[in-house]
């Protein structure tokens, strides 16, 4: 069946360049003479109508995406809590369960003539898109997270300005540090990857850098900041991602029965100052990561991937993602490309040139 009506929707959390890939597929569509729709914050507007009385489907056309390459965020809007799949709502007895409502997804798009779907979000979004693939909606992926930890694509967009702009404050943070001669911790994004910690803080020099991978042993850390002192070296910096825990111990919660991670930082801080005497101070990058302007890399590597989700589309492909494959873009099935995480390869070339350097990693 021909394509004539297409929706995008953006999941998970935001990150620089999804503009970008609108604006790309709305354009590339149009050219094919289709019509083009935004889903307003992901799929939290589709299920809770009465929130949304302007509408869930927001119609993109040229004008809509006119001069937001640039921009941060998502002009349709995102949500990290709108999985249809396990969607929360309150039972007859008031009890919070979680419902599948993947019917209704499909139902309403059908009743829209909505013929495919442009999924684009992490490792949870596309998730969901495969299982919606799977229950009959046509569906393309198009990869996107700052942590770079999805499976089958060299790199996501959303990373590289994530990376240089934590570059660019762990820069600043090393003339305060000598000033004052301090331990400064300095905590990026990263849950469950350390991509980002390992190449900002390779990049900006950092003297340690802990990561999900590697579990730390604090006294390792320690004897780096203290051998620094000794050879009159007497500050240090530590990169930190949310993600990483010390030998034997769990990860940091700012809310664990949300499963939230941060404070990680405070923790090394802490655990520094008591091992070494020396005055530590804590920096979370947190979400200044997520916004800004997309790098020159991104913009154009979110635009490749917006045309290219419509070139699948036109193509006849479906259920599938987009992946970076210098120097073309495939397309790999949504279940091989959700199947596992990409995590830090200890024996990879990054890795090999941080410990070539002299950072330490705790181990």
């Amino acid at each position: 069946m021909p394509i004539k009506r297409i929706a995008i929707n953006t999941g998970g959390g935001d990150a620089p360049g999804l503009n970008a890939v609108i604006r790309a597929a709305v354009l590339a569509a149009h050219n094919r003479g289709w019509e083009c729709f935004g889903i307003r914050d992901a799929f939290n507007s589709l299920m809770l109508p009465e929130q949304y009385p302007e509408g869930w489907l927001l119609p993109l056309h040229r004008e809509t995406v006119r001069g937001i390459t640039h921009l941060g965020g998502t002009i349709i809007g995102t949500s990290n809590k709108s999985n249809p799949i396990k969607f929360p709502m309150q039972d007859d007895k008031g009890k919070i369960v979680q419902v599948d409502r993947s019917d209704d997804i499909i139902k309403a798009l059908k009743t829209q003539k909505i013929d495919a779907l442009i999924m684009v979000g992490g490792d949870g979004s596309l998730s969901i898109a495969n299982a919606l693939y799977k229950r009959g909606l046509h569906v393309i992926g198009v990869p996107k997270t700052i942590d770079n930890d999805l499976d089958e694509t060299v790199i996501t967009f959303g990373f590289d300005t994530a990376v240089s702009f934590a570059t660019e404050c762990i820069d600043r943070l090393h003339s305060t540090a000598q000033a004052h001669q301090r331990v400064i911790v300095v905590e990026v994004m990263g849950r469950y990857a350390g991509w980002i910690a390992l190449n900002s803080g390779i990049s900006a020099t950092a003297d340690a850098i802990l990561i999900p991978e590697i579990p730390y042993d604090i006294s390792k850390i320690a004897d780096k900041v203290i051998e620094r002192d000794r050879s009159g070296r007497r500050f240090s910096v530590i990169v930190v991602a949310e993600g990483a825990r010390p030998v034997g111990g769990d990860f940091a919660w700012l809310e664990e029965k949300e499963k939230r991670l941060g404070g990680i930082g405070h923790q090394v801080a802490a655990d520094l100052a008591a091992h070494t005497g020396k005055e530590a101070r804590v920096v979370r990058l947190g979400h200044l990561l997520r916004g800004g302007s997309p790098t020159t890399f991104d913009r154009l590597l979110a635009l490749r991937f917006g045309a290219a989700a419509i070139r699948a589309l036109d193509q006849g492909e479906n259920g599938i993602m987009v992946a970076l494959d210098p120097p073309t873009v495939r397309y790999v099935p949504l279940d091989k490309a959700t199947h596992r995480m990409k995590t830090v390869p200890l024996d990879c070339d990054t890795m090999l040139t941080a410990r070539d350097l002299g950072i330490v990693f705790g181990d």
